[in-house]
């Protein structure tokens, strides 16, 4: 782990996007309201912001810091959903690899509830796919500003 003892606590902010890339079919049952286990992207918002919290649990040389807050936000598109999540802290060190986390575990939940229908003959994947997961914007500004 690298230590940030010496850093001064700042304004921490990241966003991180991310797609998930879903048959029409599957689209269609997510605008529609006809997924079997219930409703993917509120149960991915919840999934996305427990995730953000124990990142450092997760990823091993991360630092455990005082979030203050997440938000994930998905859209259903025609081919899929993408997501945007969003951490803030004031803290020695950034918060990127939270929103990544955040993001990853969003689309990863979706997946999870929409697997049935994405599924081929053989039990396989061919179509389904998460894509872009990336940093759009990172802040870092003084406490006292």
């Amino acid at each position: 782990m690298v230590d940030v003892a010496g850093k001064n606590e700042e304004r921490r902010e990241a966003l991180a996007t991310g797609k998930l890339r879903l048959r029409k079919t599957t689209v269609d049952l997510l605008r529609e309201g006809k997924t079997e286990k219930g409703d993917p992207l509120a149960a991915a918002e919840v999934a996305a912001i427990l995730a953000a919290k124990k990142t450092s649990e997760v990823i091993p040389l991360c630092h455990p810091l005082p979030i203050s807050e997440v938000k994930a936000t998905g859209k259903i598109v025609d081919d899929g959903v993408i997501v945007e999540a969003s951490v803030k802290a004031t803290a020695k060190t950034g918060v990127e690899m939270e929103a990544l986390v955040a993001a990853a575990v969003y689309l990863l939940t979706v997946w999870d509830m929409t697997k049935q229908y994405e599924k081929d003959d053989a039990g396989q994947y061919p179509f389904t796919a998460i894509e872009e997961i990336r940093v759009v914007r990172k802040v870092k500004s003084n406490v006292h500003e």
